[in-house]
């Protein structure tokens, strides 16, 4: 179970692994928590999405990229 976090310490997003596709791009990315996104893409450790997903970040996100659907409903619900 996913601990309430405010929802200044969240940003969207990064990508899962075994939802990539041949060309490396991954199909969806996730919400995380902020602090764990540069320590994972340095440091090679894993971060866990709103989703429950545990993947290392290795992409950052361009303007328009497919969001994993579980994780935006979990963010919205947690800004309310």
């Amino acid at each position: 179970m996913i601990e309430p976090v405010s929802a200044d310490t969240l940003v969207r997003p990064d990508e899962t692994t075994d939802e990539s596709t041949d060309n490396d791009t991954p199909k969806v990315f996730h919400y995380v928590k902020k602090d764990k996104i540069a320590e994972s893409a340095v440091m090679g450790t894993h971060v866990v999405a709103l989703c429950g997903e545990v993947f290392p970040v290795t992409r950052s996100p361009k303007p328009g990229s497919p969001v994993c659907p579980d994780c935006k409903r979990i963010y919205e619900m947690m800004k309310k």
